[in-house]
């Protein structure tokens, strides 16, 4: 049961790191699109975004494996887990909002990657409204964790 727990907290941890990078990202597109043409500045924040994009994508790539463990979990530690561990409808919604986290996260990755070719990004204002998105996907997946509706 030890186990149960240490898994668990990587989890978490490893999910709230990716968290980070996924509200960060679009705030540094926000800010790449202000800069205009101050090509220094711009730089930075290309730099600043790739290396965050990396950073999100194996903080994912650890809280993926440390989920897929906990998912598994029952096979590893049998009647110790708590009741209605892993089973029910809300676990196959709440991975659904973590697919469209991840699609975010990547539609983000694109723009950063577009813009280190020459691509336009959408206007400030927009991303700013993108920016919010993830907030509304916490908040259902917390809430799809703790109450377990289904």
């Amino acid at each position: 049961m030890q186990a149960y727990f240490w898994i668990k907290t990587a989890h978490v941890v490893f999910v709230m790191a990716w968290m980070g990078g996924v509200f960060y990202l679009p705030r540094i597109l926000v800010n790449i699109a202000e800069a205009g043409a101050e090509e220094a500045v711009r730089a930075r924040l290309v730099l600043m975004g790739r290396r965050l994009y990396r950073f999100g994508h194996v903080m994912f790539g650890m809280a993926f494996l440390f989920g897929l463990t906990l998912w598994q979990g029952y096979r590893l530690f049998g009647d110790a887990l708590p009741q209605g561990f892993a089973v029910g409808g809300w676990l196959h919604a709440k991975l659904a909002l973590v697919a469209v986290m991840l699609a975010y996260f990547i539609v983000s990755g694109r723009w950063l990657k577009g813009v280190e070719h020459g691509r336009a990004l959408p206007s400030s204002r927009t991303l700013r409204w993108f920016n919010e998105l993830p907030v509304l996907l916490l908040v259902a997946i917390v809430y799809l964790v703790l109450a377990k509706p289904f």
